[in-house]
């Protein structure tokens, strides 16, 4: 039985190191069943134990990671080396979004603790426990020219451009914070072009959205170059008066340039850093 069990073991570390030596950390239950024509019962007992000596990790109902020794401690995998994995188990179009964007373009002065990737509608079911946090955001649609492949340990990822990051991060002001959001702008502002920005933004259905960065471009960053690229935007559209922040009072001071209402103070994080410091 001790031989059994040990020739079983031998197998399934034959199969995880097959799967490393590819380039790939995560496997699906059914590429489970299709190597090892076993029962159900045997393979939930055989992923039980790995899950035991932490060596693998459920993602999702049957997703799973290899733990490789380097990230033991954690007991958990970076989620960059899976989710191009993962999103294509569940069939779904999909890029890594807003923060974790941002900071693959090294605009973040701290690494967010969330991971958040945007999927077709509709998007799975964001994913947290302890170790690991992915939300989830869905759109119906988008252009692939604003998509950048990025190259990782376990193959490419689906990433927003500078320009569809920056786009997003004000779709999404309400949830991550005026203050955050222009911090990251101020830093991802160095990654954008106002040419690629003017395009991505042409495309880029919600006006309200580009009327917000804007204005955080132009009054608050004085990024004149790229500002000037999205009001020949609007320029183009119909354009009416919207709050700076939804979530906050509804009354303001109108900026006559880019129809927002600012209805709330904003500063990059960056300079109250900077003030704490001096």
């Amino acid at each position: 039985m001790a031989n059994f069990e040990s020739d079983r073991s031998n197998k399934w570390d034959q199969f995880f190191f097959e799967l490393q030596s590819q380039g790939r950390y995560a496997f699906t239950f059914e590429e489970l069943r299709n190597r090892f024509k076993s029962s159900e019962k045997t393979l939930l007992q055989g992923l039980y134990r790995y899950k035991t000596k932490k060596q693998i990790a459920q993602i999702r109902k049957g997703f799973y990671v290899i733990i490789p020794p380097n990230y033991s401690n954690q007991g958990m995998l970076p989620p960059y080396l899976f989710i191009d994995d993962l999103m294509k188990s569940l069939s779904k179009p999909y890029y890594v979004a807003l923060l974790s964007a941002a900071a693959l373009y090294g605009a973040a002065h701290q690494q967010p603790m969330e991971y958040y990737v945007m999927a077709e509608t509709s998007a799975p079911r964001s994913i947290s426990n302890k170790k690991l946090k992915v939300s989830f955001f869905s759109k119906n649609t988008w252009n692939q020219d604003d998509i950048v492949q990025k190259t990782t340990d376990a193959g490419y990822l689906n990433v927003s451009s500078p320009e569809l990051t920056a786009l997003d991060l004000l779709a999404y002001v309400d949830k991550i914070g005026a203050n955050r959001v222009v911090t990251v702008l101020e830093e991802l502002a160095q990654a954008m072009k106002a040419t690629a920005l003017s395009k991505t933004a042409k495309r880029y259905p919600n006006t309200p959205v580009i009327q917000r960065l804007g204005y955080i471009l132009d009054k608050v960053l004085g990024e004149e170059k790229l500002s000037d690229s999205l009001l020949k935007i609007l320029n183009e559209r119909h354009v009416s008066p919207v709050l700076l922040v939804t979530q906050k009072e509804k009354q303001g001071e109108l900026d006559d340039t880019w129809k927002v209402i600012k209805n709330i103070e904003i500063e990059s994080d960056l300079v109250s850093i900077l003030q704490c410091w001096d």
